[in-house]
């Protein structure tokens, strides 16, 4: 019974990475609000991330430069959490990005619904 725990255990990262996966697409591919499609792509994004650092992770390893790997004590390699920290940089700028998209095309729509069309419109896109 404790050796099934354990296996559970030791899988659960990646048993959330796909959880949260799962959650990102059915959000992205049901939900017809932009705002929630942009979230979705945020869950989604967030469990391919835990994906990486869990496969990343080593039991009892070390940093490559703060001592030298032994038999015992792997080194760890630093490329996927490199690669994680970048794409989470990059994660934050598109979604910014796509914030102010959703900002920008819900305030067209809602222009156009009032009837206020280019004609009334003044430098900066201001209404006269």
């Amino acid at each position: 019974m404790i050796s099934v725990l354990e296996a559970y255990l030791d899988r659960l990262p990646y048993l959330a990475a796909v959880a949260l996966v799962a959650i990102g697409l059915g959000v992205l591919v049901g939900e017809r609000g932009r705002l929630k499609k942009v979230l979705g792509i945020n869950v989604f994004q967030t469990g391919i991330l835990l994906f990486l650092v869990a496969a990343a992770y080593r039991t009892g390893g070390r940093a490559p430069l703060a001592r030298p790997a032994t038999a015992d004590a792997p080194s760890v390699n630093p490329l996927p959490h490199v690669l994680v920290l970048t794409a989470i940089v990059v994660g934050v700028s598109l979604t910014a990005l796509a914030l102010a998209l959703v900002i920008r095309v819900r305030r067209e729509e809602t222009m156009a619904e009032e009837g206020v069309g280019e004609e009334t419109m003044g430098e900066g896109g201001e209404s006269v």
